[in-house]
């Protein structure tokens, strides 16, 4: 039987949900290079973090940042991933405005060239003629996002290569994590 596959994205429509700003150091200061955290490649440990919020509400086990979409988990979802995918991500303690709880940094280190353009309701690359150079070859659009399942290989957790922003899990992954009982995040096959 072919493994499946889920897009982890984050839940809008949680009643009263909280929502988290880019992460600072411990001086308020944001994080230089932001970008880094959702690039799809190991980085160095960023040291001491917190994340304030732009808006208080309703904690989250899985959410994202309001402008890299930087993924922040709790301690239960950070323990599934590092268990179930450890060499497919970094967890990086993060300090979350108004919680005592343990919250992680989420860093998805394993992009794959996966798309199914022929399967994905659309599916668009950057040409020349969209004046943007440095995106040629990588996707513009995605919608419907389908990916080929024969070549993820062994891979827990990644994203997409030429479009990074979705999060893909595998479904023995999704599975324990809706076995915590997350709360924020949601999952759509793809």
């Amino acid at each position: 039987m072919p493994r499946r596959f889920f897009e982890l994205d984050l839940d809008i429509d949680v009643p009263g949900r909280w929502y988290l700003r880019e992460p600072t150091d411990l001086d308020g200061k944001t994080v230089p290079d932001i970008w880094a955290f959702v690039s799809g490649k190991p980085i160095t440990a960023p040291g001491p973090l917190r994340v304030p919020l732009s808006r208080p509400g309703q904690t989250l086990d899985f959410d994202k940042t309001t402008v890299a979409g930087t993924p922040i988990v709790s301690a239960r979802i950070a323990s599934v991933f590092r268990e179930l995918a450890p060499n497919d991500v970094q967890l990086f303690p993060v300090d979350v405005q108004g919680q005592s709880e343990p919250f992680s940094l989420l860093n998805v280190m394993r992009v794959i060239r996966c798309i199914d353009d022929a399967a994905c309701e659309e599916a668009r690359l950057w040409t020349t003629e969209d004046g943007r150079p440095d995106k040629v070859g990588e996707y513009h659009v995605v919608s419907g996002l389908r990916i080929d399942t024969s070549r993820v290989g062994d891979a827990g957790v990644f994203r997409p290569w030429g479009y990074l922003l979705p999060i893909i899990v595998a479904g023995h992954l999704k599975e324990a994590l809706e076995r915590t009982g997350i709360v924020g995040g949601r999952f759509v096959e793809v």
